[in-house]
């Protein structure tokens, strides 16, 4: 699909030099960093990365958005064209009209070669609306999902609720934006407090729990939320986990030994809850063992959680 409405042009001379206005990949300040422009009534263009050949430093979908001052944020790649895919999009802006680009492997420009040695394919669309984006960013802010479609003949951006296969589809290209990953943390003091710490440098949704209140966690747990208990008296733990184990986290994680999570299975068993139930459970917690002090627990988790929901989304896609 990546080989239609293909446009391979240098960038014509311009006096705007494209600047990296914000060091993120974030999708989310991308889109948001695009709505803010054009509701400031600056011409913007989205960025999107459509296809790989061979290796590449960005997953499929990754976004830059560029303003008509040529101030811009987002990535692409690992830093080597953005400063090219800019100027591109300015193009873009002035012209009106959308095109794909090749960089890399399979260009037939050899003046920016990508140090993956892969290449890939941009397509670059001028914004002509801030309903589709604004209609992104309202739905993660309710922490739901939702999607971008371009339609390549019509030169249209579209939103679409929920979360859909991304790619190409009837002639265009759909891309789907989660909401950001919650970590509940509760208990463990020491424990507790650097991995929220950790957690909120990650740039995670963090949420400490002082204390059982049932309604707010309840309230607090979606399915892309994490809830790792610190706990190092079980039956603190217990009406938490219970909790837990009744919403629909992506991820479950306890402290404590092997034997420690024994007495713990055991006690669900007691309580009804079933084989499956408790096997959503990661305990000991972490993705390495024995990690005893507080900050390699934290990054233990932090890195499990990550892998957990890389796998989870991965899943969803089959």
């Amino acid at each position: 699909m990546a080989t239609q409405v293909m446009m391979n042009t240098h960038p014509a001379a311009s006096p705007v030099v494209p600047v990296q206005a914000v060091l993120t990949d974030d999708s989310e300040t991308v889109l948001r960093f695009a709505a803010e422009a054009l509701s400031a009534g600056m011409a913007t263009a989205l960025v999107t990365l459509v296809e790989i050949r061979g290796g590449a430093a960005r997953a499929i979908g990754a976004q830059m958005a560029v303003r008509e001052d040529g101030y811009y944020c987002g990535f692409v790649s690992g830093g080597c064209i953005e400063h090219a895919a800019a100027c591109e999009a300015l193009d873009v802006i002035a012209s009106g009209q959308d095109r794909l680009v090749k960089y890399g492997e399979g260009s037939p420009w050899f003046d920016i070669v990508l140090p993956c040695g892969g290449g890939i394919t941009l397509a670059i669309h001028k914004l002509r609306s801030v309903q589709p984006v604004l209609a992104v960013l309202n739905a993660l802010a309710l922490r739901q999902s939702a999607c971008l479609s371009w339609c390549a003949t019509s030169r249209q951006l579209h939103s679409m609720p929920g979360r859909k296969t991304e790619g190409w589809h009837d002639g265009g290209y759909r891309v789907c934006y989660q909401p950001k990953v919650r970590v509940i943390v509760a208990g463990g003091a020491l424990e507790g407090q650097t991995t929220a710490l950790l957690a909120k440098a990650t740039g995670y949704d963090v949420q400490v729990l002082d204390g059982l209140n049932p309604l707010k966690l309840s309230h607090l747990i979606d399915r892309n939320t994490a809830v790792v208990l610190l706990y190092h008296d079980s039956e603190r733990e217990l009406p938490i986990l219970q909790h837990a184990l009744a919403a629909s986290p992506f991820y479950i994680g306890a402290l404590g030994s092997t034997r420690t999570h024994g007495k713990r299975v055991r006690k669900l068993q007691q309580l009804g809850w079933s084989e499956a139930d408790i096997a959503r459970i990661h305990a000991p917690v972490g993705i390495f063992p024995k990690a005893r002090d507080a900050h390699s627990l934290a990054l233990s988790i932090l890195a499990h959680i990550a892998a957990v929901r890389q796998s989870t989304l991965a899943e969803s896609e089959v």
